[in-house]
């Protein structure tokens, strides 16, 4: 079968690999129906590598499929059940997985990262990461699941109240959900941070309020015009802003680091969260959420049909990878 196969350095690779076999008798084979392109797999072809991945597995972690055979200990599933993948993989036996946050699993692997994943015809996964959909959800919304259930994951945390003041930094696919679930959620003024015009426009039609470019206008002036105080939440969805984060959140207010890259430093001064008593959270992954993220999915609450912007087959893999490095495209669905 063709698969897109990372192979360090920037490199992934086109090319034909063996149809995989169920080895365990946990796992399910499963032809995959779409998979889409994710920020984090942007990052791993970066030079240097914004997040690490293991050299020739087979990349995409955002991906639906359709059951073909399942191991012989396998009996939540059958053939021609169509589910989306958890792609992380967790121990359960861990301190932390025993504590109820397998987020933090410390024996944690990820399908399409560091074992192979959805950029392929077949896959095979544990049947312990399957989630079941409705047989009427179409695969190019279906492939939304993952980054929703982390979005999710986060918007639990954050507990944001209907009328309160929101700024979302970064309007990439992960800040446009957040825009959407605030939006859906009742937040009274959605502020965003964004350089590209192209990003600006699915931002509005997410549901911000305004969208602000840092380069050309002063965040922290218009975010204290539009709310006098500063914004009651913030959140960082690029993974380097911490400290814009900071400087326009109110007294008291909460911050939410969500996006991730491995490179990134910065130099805060701690004495600011103290005197302004901020609520500073890290959110990773997805903790338990994804059966909420297939309800929000299949209930059509979000319009997330409007942030896909390219349907390639496999074979035009590099062009959405292309597309997604020159900012020319939002969600980029791959049929394998």
């Amino acid at each position: 079968m063709l698969a897109a196969v990372f192979e360090g350095k920037g490199r992934l690779n086109l090319k034909e690999v063996p149809v995989p076999e169920i080895k365990k008798p946990d796992e399910v084979l499963l032809q995959v129906e779409a998979a889409s392109i994710c920020g984090t797999d942007m990052r791993i072809l970066e030079v240097p590598p914004g997040h690490p991945a293991t050299e020739g597995v087979i990349l995409s972690h955002e991906y639906t499929g359709k059951v073909l055979e399942v191991g012989e200990a396998v009996t939540q599933f059958k053939k021609g059940d169509r589910v989306v993948v958890n792609p992380n993989i967790t121990c359960g036996n861990c301190s932390y997985c025993k504590m109820g946050i397998p987020n933090m699993c410390e024996n944690m692997t990820t399908l399409g990262i560091f074992i192979n994943g959805g950029f392929a015809r077949y896959n095979v996964a544990p049947a312990k990461v399957l989630h079941k959909i409705s047989p009427d959800l179409v695969p190019e919304l279906a492939v939304f699941t993952e980054p929703l259930s982390c979005v999710v994951s986060a918007t639990q945390r954050l507990k944001v109240h209907p009328g309160e003041l929101v700024a979302v930094l970064g309007a990439g696919p992960i800040g446009l959900l957040f825009i959407q679930m605030f939006k859906a959620s009742g937040a009274g003024k959605i502020i965003v941070s964004e350089i590209s015009e192209y990003r600006a426009k699915f931002a509005y039609e997410s549901g911000a309020s305004r969208v602000v470019n840092p380069l050309k206008d002063n965040l922290e002036r218009i975010v204290k015009e539009e709310t006098i105080v500063g914004a009651d939440v913030v959140v960082d969805a690029v993974g380097t802003l911490v400290k814009s984060a900071m400087a326009i959140v109110r007294r008291g207010g909460r911050i939410l680091l969500f996006g991730q890259n491995y490179q990134a430093r910065a130099q805060v001064a701690q004495n600011d969260i103290t005197k302004n008593e901020l609520t500073v959270m890290g959110s990773f992954i997805t903790r338990f959420t994804f059966p909420f993220a297939i309800k929000i999915i299949e209930s059509k609450v979000l319009d997330l049909e409007k942030l896909i912007t390219h349907r390639l087959p496999l074979e035009d893999v590099h062009k959405g990878i292309e597309a997604m490095r020159k900012g020319e495209a939002i969600k980029v669905v791959i049929t394998p």
